[in-house]
């Protein structure tokens, strides 16, 4: 019998997998292996499967159900369920007592269950049938030492306080709902702002990044890794808020056409270049118009091509400035092409106004103090960008720590603190007085901002919080093209890198786990297409159990083995004598106890003489049998010797 149960066990666990693969594989919700789903259904395929499942599941183990039901012992045996409890029962001349389970009761709750994934319709039917059902079923258990009417008040206090909860879940749901969209922009709030980047410049104290890795790049085809990572440009310096404004150009985004397939998208149309990176990277902003994660791309400097985009992006918007806005889900893994030379950001505006030439005014005097210290006004162009890289190379250290001394005094800019005072600050302080500088040298410069690539981890590198840098944009008025010009001295990387702790690698390692969900999560992996192969071998393995497994091996059959479950009294001489009265013609009948089949058989005159020695025996019986003290040596050697008395007795009267 426990034979059976186990195959009917393993056909439910294939049915189960079945459900799952088919589910998981087809649903609408989340798009299936052989569709792509839409942005707003991303990240509802494994909630939608999950939920598919779980109201199966009834229907997937009604047959384990059914057959203990059908059963004679009504329970299934625990060894179904244990590894162990099986091995134990394999073991011959055992003495455990079986352990059975009775699903009845977690069968029913799993149904209750699995029948409240559903969608609110606004009525009460599930609620009240929910209860009807619980009050049907725990009835039978209830506590007799209770009056009915205490359980019947038990019962409305518990329903009282469950449509109490629920109602209240309900009402809280429907207050939260005008939130969402403003929890879920504070939430995902985005890193990089393309209208604006507000220094840290002026702070006091130390400078605090996080180590948390936020992009994963890898190198394809052999190409080298790039240096930067842009996010984003900036034209117009606030020398009162210390921060960095786009203008016009950086707030009007236009919409991207991707080419035929979908998958490609053109930055600088006709550009063939040949470096090539696969980055993935989190959106961390929210598009209220596509209702999903939104964000900036960090991209190589020269990209000209996104490649291999996935189709469940919403949309790719690009603005003058270099910066490339989309929206979809919120981990996106992309091919970018890169290379040296034109980027798609806009030339520079050399006009009266033009913002890449513009200079605060406050600035002007302490900006003409460094030309008059380097002497490099009327050098050309490429000589004026070697003396700048000089003068903050010879002159300027690295520094992640602002002290009093090094604040700005009423009678001078933070800037003008940076350059003719302390001359140490990170790098929001190097990129903004070499792009003023450059200006004032005429020129053209923005302020970039993106991340530095330098960790090597496996076959790509690894990108973190601290890793964000800021650095100069100029015009190379020969090449007519922008040029990553940075002036941070080299040691940042190798100062940020002292600042990890050697806990990092834990910290790495749940990244890592993070970020595989993630990549389940927003469709960015293959899984689904190999689900189904991969569940092949686990349903094969399960079918050969159920269809071709013997119940013994021929070897144990050829030594005879017999595993039995040892009962107490099961050894009793009674059964003898048992099976040698049933042989003069009185068998015993089904479901009659031995007390009422014995006295039946000693009607028979022949065996009045027996009648007090039989009763005797089957006392002794019931006491071995029963008792859970059983019988003392001297009792169990008198039920044996009286039984043999008697099959002797039996024997006479036989001939």
């Amino acid at each position: 019998m426990e034979e059976d149960f186990r195959r009917i066990r393993n056909l439910c666990i294939v049915l189960m997998l079945a459900v799952a693969a088919i589910v998981f594989t087809t649903n609408d919700e989340g798009g299936g292996v052989w569709s792509h789903p839409s942005v707003a259904n991303a990240s509802n395929a494994s909630i939608h499967t999950a939920t598919t499942l779980v109201r199966w599941l009834p229907m997937t183990f009604f047959l384990l159900i059914a057959a203990q039901k059908f059963s004679e012992r009504g329970a299934i045996p625990m060894s179904v369920f244990s590894l162990i409890g099986q091995r134990r029962r394999q073991k011959p001349d055992t003495t455990i007592l079986p352990r059975e389970l009775d699903l009845s009761y977690p069968y029913f709750m799993g149904s209750l269950f699995a029948a409240g994934f559903h969608s609110n319709q606004g009525s009460q039917t599930y609620f009240w049938g929910q209860f009807v059902l619980l009050a049907w079923a725990l009835w039978p258990a209830r506590a007799r030492r209770f009056r009915v009417l205490i359980w019947l008040g038990a019962m409305a206090l518990a329903v009282a306080l469950g449509y109490s909860g629920v109602r209240g879940i309900g009402l809280l749901s429907q207050a939260s709902q005008s939130f969402n969209v403003q929890f879920m922009q504070w939430m995902l709030k985005p890193k990089t702002d393309p209208r604006q980047s507000i220094t840290s410049m002026g702070h006091i104290g130390r400078l605090k990044l996080s180590p948390r890795i936020v992009i994963r790049l890898e190198p394809q085809n052999g190409s080298p890794a790039p240096t930067y990572l842009r996010e984003a440009s900036y034209r117009s310096y606030q020398s009162r808020d210390q921060a960095w404004q786009s203008g016009s150009a950086g707030s009007e985004f236009e919409f991207q056409n991707s080419e035929p397939g979908g998958v490609n998208f053109a930055l600088q149309p006709g550009a063939t270049n040949q470096f090539d990176a696969r980055i993935a990277s989190y959106l961390n902003g929210w598009d209220k118009d596509a209702n999903a994660p939104a964000g900036l791309l960090p991209l190589p400097s020269g990209c000209s091509r996104l490649e291999h985009v996935p189709l469940n992006v919403a949309s790719i918007k690009m603005n003058r400035l270099g910066a490339v806005l989309a929206s979809g889900p919120g981990l996106l893994i992309f091919n970018a092409r890169f290379g040296s030379g034109q980027t798609f950001d806009s030339p520079p505006d050399i006009s009266t106004n033009s913002f890449d030439l513009y200079v605060p005014s406050v600035e002007a005097t302490t900006l003409d103090r460094v030309i008059a210290e380097i002497k490099i006004s009327e050098a050309d162009e490429e000589h004026k960008l070697q003396a700048v890289q000089r003068f903050f190379a010879n002159k300027f250290v690295y520094s992640v720590w602002q002290d009093h001394d090094k604040l700005a005094t009423t009678n001078e800019t933070v800037l003008a603190r940076f350059l003719l005072g302390s001359r140490s600050g990170h790098c929001e302080y190097f990129a903004t007085a070499t792009v003023l500088l450059l200006r004032e040298l005429g020129i053209p410069a923005r302020y970039a901002v993106g991340y530095a690539v330098h960790e090597p981890s496996g076959k790509g590198y690894v990108v973190r919080e601290r890793d964000a840098h800021a650095w100069c944009l100029a015009w190379n008025s020969r090449k007519k093209v922008w040029e990553d010009f940075d002036t941070t001295p080299g040691s940042w990387i190798a100062a940020e890198q002292q600042r990890a702790s050697m806990w990092q690698w834990l910290s790495d390692a749940w990244s890592w786990v993070r970020f595989q969900i993630a990549k389940f999560r927003w469709g960015q992996t293959n899984l689904r297409q190999y689900i189904l192969w991969g569940l092949v071998p686990v349903v094969l393995v399960l079918l050969f159990q159920i269809i071709f497994r013997r119940r013994k091996r021929k070897a144990a059959q050829s030594q005879h083995v017999t595993k039995k479950i040892f009962w107490p009294g099961l050894d009793s001489e009674f059964f003898e004598l048992e099976a040698k009265l049933a042989a003069r013609g009185i068998p015993r009948r089904l479901g009659e106890t031995l007390a009422d089949w014995l006295e039946g058989t000693l009607a028979e005159p022949a065996l009045a003489n027996l009648r007090q020695p039989l009763r005797e025996i089957l006392r002794l019986h019931y006491q071995h049998r029963f008792d859970p003290n059983g019988l003392d040596e001297a009792r169990r050697k008198l039920l044996a010797t009286k039984v043999r008395e008697c099959l002797e007795s039996l024997a006479h009267l036989g001939r």
